[in-house]
């Protein structure tokens, strides 16, 4: 049995801090208030949405006692619609897309809402703690490094300088400001409102059009002290030992943003669909999942890509259009060169350096992302890969219907 997705929409993204203009609602809210537009949106039954499937990273304070069930509870679609909340890490928002997928394909469930949402202005992240950020047990013997770390060790071995990843940033800001002027994010981006449903923020917070390279060349690489003076340079030297020294350039206009937002789209068969009156808009064609190296840790999408494309039969030059998160600029940079895939495919409408990642709602924002512009360019087939936390990489391959 097949797996569709019938739609994908996501809030705007807000600057995840106490200026952000999403601070005031909470991530139930920005979850329910999506679930309430998918359902003015198509007019479906309610009874017919059996799960709520939502990634999730800091699963504590206003994100915690699963929120997923919390924001099926707030929809006002039944008291019948379950809820849970999965964590991996920034692929939560991706997974909770297979998930649903191998659900709907197994024939156990007719239609699922998948995605994610991470209010990173009220949750910090690392808020929940555990064994990689706090249990020298785990992170001394396998050489665990922030991420920040991970992105600079990886610039180092495959020699992206400081001018190379400002270069990505600095076109990733201009591929969004340009999609941005022309609405390509509209069709499927929601406003997010306040209680008395007057709208706090239309637009993604943190796009910087006048982003330039000489402007980011000003800014002060941010990993310096913590590798030098935490340890963490010398435990990467020590897991490649072929690194004399870790050149640090990545840094706040070069990373990805910290923001809040929720994404959440809808997968089912076309039974499902047929109730709801709604043709499906792509099929899921594979998923994949790889594990990677911990002190590197952010390779994953290249492995990932490549055994997603093996399970679909499929080779890079199948896949029209590309989207791998933009966690760090060495991450899609790495990706590209791996696979061997021109700028031009990837990423088209600028990525996580410009418009933010809130982390367990990233995935799914990529895919209705993907699946807009694929229908825009009237192209075929899509995928969608993200690094993750710990050393694991996920990809998602669709295909248009």
């Amino acid at each position: 049995m097949e797996a569709y997705i019938f739609d994908a929409i996501r809030t705007v993204r807000g600057k995840g801090n106490k200026k952000g203009a999403l601070i005031g609602n909470t991530p139930v809210d920005l979850s329910s208030q999506l679930l309430k537009t998918l359902r003015e949106k198509h007019q479906f039954d309610p009874l017919l949405v059996e799960d709520i499937i939502l990634g999730c990273v800091s699963q504590v304070m206003d994100q915690a006692a699963n929120i997923a069930n919390s924001a099926a509870q707030a929809s006002g679609y039944g008291d019948h619609v379950c809820g849970v909340t999965l964590n991996r890490f920034c692929g939560s928002g991706l997974e909770s897309i297979n998930q649903a997928a191998a659900y709907v394909a197994s024939g156990y469930r007719d239609l699922i809402f998948a995605g994610g949402v991470e209010s990173m202005s009220r949750v910090k992240m690392g808020s929940d703690g555990g064994g990689p950020f706090v249990d020298p047990a785990l992170t001394i013997p396998d050489n665990i490094v922030p991420q920040g770390i991970s992105a600079d060790l990886i610039a180092t071995l495959d020699g992206y300088n400081r001018n190379d990843v400002d270069q990505f940033a600095a076109e990733s800001q201009q591929r969004a400001s340009k999609a941005e002027a022309a609405g390509y994010f509209n069709n499927s981006r929601i406003a997010v409102k306040d209680v008395n449903g007057i709208p706090v923020l239309s637009t993604d917070e943190n796009i910087r059009p006048s982003t330039t390279v000489d402007g980011l060349a000003e800014l002060n690489p941010s990993f310096i002290q913590m590798g030098q003076m935490g340890g963490y340079d010398a435990m990467a030297i020590r897991a490649y030992p072929e690194v004399e020294k870790v050149e640090h350039v990545h840094h706040a206009g070069n990373s990805s943003a910290i923001v809040d937002g929720a994404a959440i789209a809808m997968v089912g068969n076309k039974e499902a669909g047929n109730k709801m009156g709604l043709k499906p808009r792509f099929k899921i064609r594979s998923n994949a999942i790889f594990g990677t190296d911990p002190t590197i840790m952010l390779t994953g999408p290249a492995p990932a890509s490549e055994k997603a494309l093996k399970k679909a039969g499929m080779t890079a030059s199948d896949i029209d259009l590309f989207e791998c998160n933009e966690a760090f600029a060495v991450v899609p940079m790495r990706f590209m060169e791996r696979l061997k895939i021109d700028h031009s495919k990837v990423n088209v409408n600028g990525g996580a350096i410009a418009m933010g990642h809130p982390l367990g709602a990233t995935g799914c924002m990529l895919t209705g992302t993907l699946m807009d512009e694929l229908e825009r360019r009237d192209l075929n087939t899509g995928l969608v890969t993200l690094c993750i936390g710990g050393g694991m990489g996920i990809a998602t391959i669709i295909e248009r219907v």
